[in-house]
C-alpha cells in the first residue's frame, strides 16, 4: 500500500476508499491503545501549525491533544497572532511555515474564500496541509462520523438509511461544509442518504452532482426532499443541523442586504426542529448525531439530544480525537 506521508487532506473526496479505510483502521487502533494507557509517540518533536480563522472546540482540542499524544506539539494560531492581519499571502505563509514545522492545519470558513485559501496553502507547502474546515468541506468531522456509525451499526454500512436535515438555528449562519462532506462520503459506503431542506437552503450544485456519482459507484443512493417529516420516516441515523443559504445566492458579498435576506429565509422555517414527535417517525433503532455545538431548543429539543438511548453525540465528538491522530500519523510520517 502506498504511503500517505506528505499527502494533503483538504477533502475526503481526494482520498480513495482504501485510504479512508486504512485511516479508520488506525483510528480504531489508536482508540484502543489510548484506552489501555499505551504511549503512541510516533511523531516525537514534530510540530503542527494550527491556523484558526473561526472559533473551535472539538477541532482545536482534538488536534492539540492528538499531536501531544503522538509525541509532538502544536502552535495554536489565529490571524491576530500572525501577519495575516497585515495582508501576508497564503503563499508566503505556507512556504515559511513548511520550512519550520511538519504540518499546517487550517480552518477558514469564509464563503467563497476558505477552500481557495487552503488550496493555495497546499500549492506552496512542502508539508501536509490538513483542513480543519472550510466553506465547502469538513473532512475531519465526516471521518469521525463514519467511524461512529461503524461502531454502532458494523463496518458494512450498505443500506443504512441516513437523514441529513437542515434545522433552524439562531447562533450564526453555519457553513455548508458538514452536510456537503457527508453527502460525498456516506454514499461511497453504500448508505441510502436523504437530504431534507427548505428550497431556500440548497447545497452547492457541483458537490451534489459529485455526490450522485459517488452513490452510483459506491452502491448507495442520494435523494432530496423539502419536508422534514418525510425525511425522518424510517431513518436509522438522523443528523439535523443548520446550514446557511450561501449556495442559494448568485454571488456572496458580506453586506447587510445579504444578511437580511438570509435572516428572512431563516425565520420562515422555525418549525424545522428535531423533536420527540419526529424521532417517532424514524426507525426503532434510530441514532441522533450532530457535529456540535447544537442550538438546543432550536435545532433539537433537550429530550432528544440528552437521551442516551438514541443520542451518540459524545461518542462522535470523542472520535474526532482518534481520527485526527490517525490522519496526522499517516500524513506526517509517524505510521507507514
Amino acid at each position: 500500500m502506498t504511503s500517505l506521508k506528505g499527502r494533503h487532506f483538504i477533502t475526503e473526496q481526494d482520498w480513495t476508499r482504501d485510504e479512508i479505510d486504512r485511516t479508520l483502521d488506525l483510528s480504531r487502533e489508536l482508540k484502543e491503545l489510548k484506552k489501555k494507557g499505551k504511549i503512541t509517540d510516533w511523531l516525537t518533536n514534530q510540530t503542527v501549525f494550527m491556523i484558526f480563522y473561526e472559533q473551535s472546540t472539538r477541532t482545536r482540542n482534538s488536534m492539540g491533544c492528538g499531536i501531544t499524544q503522538l509525541g509532538g506539539n502544536s502552535h495554536d494560531l489565529t490571524p491576530d497572532k500572525m501577519q495575516l492581519t497585515h495582508g501576508e499571502t497564503a503563499k508566503d505563509t505556507a512556504i515559511v511555515l513548511s520550512r519550520m514545522g511538519h504540518a499546517i492545519a487550517c480552518r477558514n470558513c469564509f464563503y467563497g474564500i476558505g477552500n481557495r485559501y487552503l488550496r493555495e496553502l497546499a500549492e506552496h507547502s512542502e508539508i501536509p496541509v490538513l483542513s480543519l474546515q472550510d466553506d465547502f468541506y469538513h473532512p475531519m468531522q465526516v471521518m469521525a462520523d463514519l467511524m461512529t456509525m461503524q461502531e454502532k451499526f458494523g463496518k458494512n454500512l450498505k443500506g443504512l438509511k441516513v437523514l441529513i436535515s437542515w434545522a433552524y438555528a439562531e447562533s450564526h449562519a453555519k457553513p455548508l461544509s458538514v452536510p456537503q462532506s457527508q453527502i460525498l462520503l456516506f454514499p461511497r459506503y453504500g448508505m441510502d442518504v436523504t437530504v431534507a431542506a427548505p428550497p431556500e437552503f440548497p447545497l452547492q450544485a457541483g458537490i451534489v452532482e459529485q455526490a450522485k456519482r459517488n452513490a452510483a459507484e459506491g452502491g448507495g443512493s442520494l435523494k432530496f426532499v423539502s419536508d422534514m417529516d418525510e425525511g425522518f420516516r424510517g431513518a436509522q441515523v438522523v443528523i439535523p443541523k443548520n446550514w446557511g443559504g450561501f449556495a442559494g445566492l448568485t454571488e456572496w458579498v458580506d453586506d447587510e442586504n445579504h444578511r437580511l435576506q438570509m435572516k428572512a429565509h431563516l425565520m420562515r422555517h422555525k418549525d424545522w426542529i428535531c423533536d420527540r414527535r419526529r424521532m417517532g417517525l424514524a426507525a426503532k433503532d434510530v441514532k441522533y448525531m450532530h457535529a456540535l455545538p447544537a442550538d438546543r431548543g432550536k435545532e433539537v429539543t433537550d429530550d432528544v439530544i440528552d437521551d442516551e438511548r438514541v443520542s451518540i453525540i459524545y461518542d462522535e465528538a470523542e472520535n474526532r480525537l482518534h481520527t485526527a491522530k490517525a490522519i496526522m500519523a499517516l500524513t506526517m510520517g509517524g505510521k507507514e
